[in-house]
């Protein structure tokens, strides 16, 4: 036997963490997608004569962008997502 092993087999279940949960489990995610599509439905529905079209739509989507960044650098910051691993003794 080494002195890493004392011979009983064993399992057990550790508690470990993630730093944050994944993009695709947020709110966050979807109010941004939302956000986005309704920009682009906007810019796709206003004429001509309107102040609102295409490079404006891409400056707005920019700054959901922005902000959807930095709401995610937040969430990251200090918060954890825990989980169960189960670990074979054996």
């Amino acid at each position: 036997m080494n002195a890493h092993n004392t011979g009983r087999d064993t399992d057990y279940t550790r508690r470990v963490s993630t730093e944050t949960k994944a993009s695709v489990k947020t709110t966050e995610l979807i109010v941004y997608v939302v956000a986005v599509v309704g920009v682009f439905i906007a810019s796709a529905m206003a004429d001509d004569a309107s102040d609102f079209g295409t490079q404006e739509a891409w400056f707005y989507i920019s700054l959901l962008t922005i902000g959807y960044m930095i709401s995610r650098g937040l969430a990251k910051s200090g918060s954890r997502d825990y989980y169960d691993d189960h670990v074979d003794g054996r």
